[in-house]
């Protein structure tokens, strides 16, 4: 009886960690560091918050058409590749089964053991076979347009929810100050988690993204307090 290969790997989770840091990370830094600049420029409690609002909504939506548009390109080259490979082993399995064997060698087989493998891979399943070693595609890997928008655009919005809370929840006066301290944690623990999941060190993952939000935030605070000084 065959054994199903049940391993796991963290590959597995490249495609929709991806979006979903990204899509987060942007919601939060945006977010906040809009809030705190409106805020900055001495604009009113409820102009902020229809403002923080409207980044929101058009973030992810910004996020969703970007993703979907930026990995679809993706996945048409992918598609075009494998177009090509297709009538490549049709044209000529020989040259092919040729050419697998090279990458093989080239990896460290024996030309003759090399033959047998590209042979039976060939044999079992010639396009996959060709997809994997000599483009680089895999199933684990490759493009999913939908599902990259979608999980870029709902982490955006929990990311972007955040600060809008601590701005319903603070008082004006306490407004920057406390959406600026409230994202850096969020983005710390947001960098730490992704690190964590990814296999990277947690406390490099966030410092690394809290280090950005903070310049970011410092940035967008520094113009809008000289935009409301000269309006």
């Amino acid at each position: 009886m065959r054994r199903q290969h049940t391993e796991r790997h963290r590959t597995d989770r490249i495609g929709w960690l991806r979006a979903a840091v990204l899509g987060a990370n942007d919601g939060i830094v945006s977010t906040a560091s809009l809030v705190v600049g409106v805020a900055a420029a001495g604009a009113s409690h409820g102009v902020i918050l229809t403002t923080g609002v409207a980044g929101l909504v058009a973030g992810a939506m910004s996020m969703a058409a970007g993703e979907y548009v930026s990995v679809y390109s993706q996945a048409d080259t992918e598609q075009a590749d494998l177009s090509r490979e297709r009538a490549e082993l049709e044209a000529d399995p020989a040259a092919e089964r040729r050419e697998l064997a090279r990458i093989y060698v080239a990896r460290g087989l024996d030309p003759a053991l090399a033959d047998q493998v590209s042979g039976q891979l060939m044999a079992h399943d010639a396009l996959g076979a060709h997809a994997r070693e000599e483009l680089g595609i895999t199933a684990e890997l490759s493009a999913r347009p939908l599902q990259a928008a979608l999980a870029s655009a709902g982490s955006f919005a929990v990311g972007a929810a955040l600060p809008l809370a601590a701005v319903l929840l603070l008082s004006q006066s306490s407004l920057i100050v406390g959406v600026s301290l409230s994202s850096l944690i969020l983005l710390a623990l947001l960098g730490a988690l992704a690190a964590r999941v990814g296999g990277a060190s947690p406390l490099l993952g966030a410092w690394r993204v809290a280090f950005w939000g903070a310049l970011a935030m410092a940035v967008t605070a520094g113009v809008g307090a000289w935009f409301g000084t000269v309006a």
